[in-house]
């Protein structure tokens, strides 16, 4: 089975619109949101690679933004397609995060890729795919990167759940019996990192981070407390969670990240991006 079809069949019976419509699942939507809230201007254009079912490129699209959107698989493109309302303007195409030929060099204001990284395996195919959303986006455009971390995963869904069984996944070689560093592959559907794997993928490329943040902190490790706030309350943990979520101290202990960088002033073509 190719890595492709490993997501295909995972996202043609997975429901992610209902995952970032619970409480829990909102705190990660929300902190986006707030975070392209800052770089969005008027008139700007905007491309999401990876799009799934168009939850963010929707939102964007509704509040003015003209959104072009590439998503790999055929049954996310349908729904996108379902959700669209009279007025967006917004455009959906079927592709690969790695390969983004079909769209011009310097072209979009913000670009997201908040997905495709999930399932990449190898450093040269995230620099690939980082360095096409480089490519797209205007000198001094923005990127939004997103990462699955590991310690939040294991935390959450090891030591907390036990949906995972930590001790056979080191007798798997699937975590490292010393660094409890994460090993994935294709099957495993999601690669899990740190902070450190994504200093040194960006390290490499010709952007400025802005910020890197713990998109859903704890939500996911305390969903239960999360899902059953009342308003007030919910409102309250997330007035904290956007003032702790930059902290150096806590940004290992979350689910998802987002990598927000800024692209340098000097324009990358689709030679350079190749050739790097």
């Amino acid at each position: 089975m190719t890595a492709n079809q490993y997501l295909i069949d995972f996202y043609n019976q997975y429901d992610e619109d209902s995952r970032l419509a619970l409480k829990h699942g909102s705190v990660e939507f929300l902190t986006t949101m707030r975070y392209i809230e800052k770089y969005r201007k008027p008139g700007d254009r905007v491309l999401e690679i990876g799009a799934g079912t168009g939850r963010y490129s929707h939102a964007l699209a509704r509040q003015g933004c003209a959104v072009d959107a590439v998503e790999l698989v055929g049954h996310n493109i349908d729904v996108f397609r379902s959700n669209t309302q009279a007025g967006e303007n917004i455009t959906i195409t079927q592709g690969n995060a790695m390969d983004l030929s079909a769209f011009p060099d310097n072209k979009y204001d913000i670009t997201l890729l908040l997905g495709p990284l999930y399932h990449l395996y190898t450093k040269e195919d995230k620099l690939q795919a980082l360095r096409e959303a480089i490519r797209v986006t205007k000198p001094g455009g923005v990127i939004f990167a997103a990462y699955v971390i590991s310690d939040g995963c294991l935390l959450d869904e090891g030591f907390h759940r036990g949906s995972i069984n930590v001790a056979e996944y080191i007798e798997k070689g699937l975590l490292d019996s010393r660094t409890f560093a994460a090993k994935s592959e294709p099957k495993d559907l999601f690669e899990l990192v740190r902070k450190e794997d994504i200093d040194d993928l960006i390290s490499a490329l010709p952007v400025t981070r802005l910020h890197y943040v713990a998109a859903d902190g704890c939500a996911l490790f305390m969903r239960e407390a999360v899902d059953a706030m009342d308003r007030d309350a919910f409102e309250l943990y997330l007035k904290y969670h956007f003032a702790v979520c930059e902290r150096e101290d806590l940004a290992g202990i979350t689910s998802h990240a987002i990598d927000i960088v800024k692209k340098s002033d000097t324009p990358c073509t689709k030679s350079q991006s190749i050739l790097s």
